[in-house]
């Protein structure tokens, strides 16, 4: 039977190879793709890192969702942040010269979220109340919580990406 369009990321089914454990996970991550390519859709490069009011950048929400997401899953694999994962934090708000506009956005948002899906495809249900540390506090947390964590965060920072595109494009202004 065919996906009638227009379904959730959750409404569509599993996910191949995806634990049944961490679908939930998987199903926001597509989720919040597909929410921050929405955003990103007939916005100008300039409409992108715009900050109405301030307010972090379109081009910002994105970025960091990779990024967090990035970072979430080193821990999840009981890893130390590289130094250049560090050095992305600072960068995420700030466009380079000249700064990357939505296809290049796209294209990072969608290997990040890639990346994200592979990771959680190989974890074993096994090791979801394995211990993990978070920075170099080690901040106490298990596997499911930086992978459930990590889909929320990316789930919140999509939306913030879908209402400041709004803002951006005076919709409803």
């Amino acid at each position: 039977m065919p996906i009638p369009p227009g379904l959730e990321a959750w409404q569509r089914g599993p996910i191949d190879g995806v634990p049944p454990l961490l679908m939930p996970a998987a199903h926001a991550l597509v989720h919040a793709c597909e929410d921050a390519e929405r955003a990103l859709s007939s916005l100008s490069t300039d409409e992108i890192w715009r900050r109405p009011g301030g307010a972090p950048s379109v081009g910002f929400h994105v970025r960091h969702l990779g990024g967090a997401l990035d970072r979430l899953l080193t821990y999840a694999r009981a890893e130390q942040l590289t130094a250049e994962q560090r050095r992305r934090v600072a960068s995420e708000g700030e466009p380079e010269t000249p700064a990357p506009g939505a296809p290049e956005l796209r294209s990072e948002l969608r290997a990040a979220i890639e990346r994200a899906l592979d990771q959680i495809r190989g974890t074993s249900e096994a090791t979801l109340l394995d211990a993990r540390g978070i920075g170099r506090q080690q901040i106490p947390t298990t596997v499911i919580g930086l992978l459930f964590h990590a889909a929320e965060h990316a789930a919140r920072h999509a939306g913030q990406a879908l209402t400041t595109a709004r803002i951006v494009r005076g919709v409803g202004a």
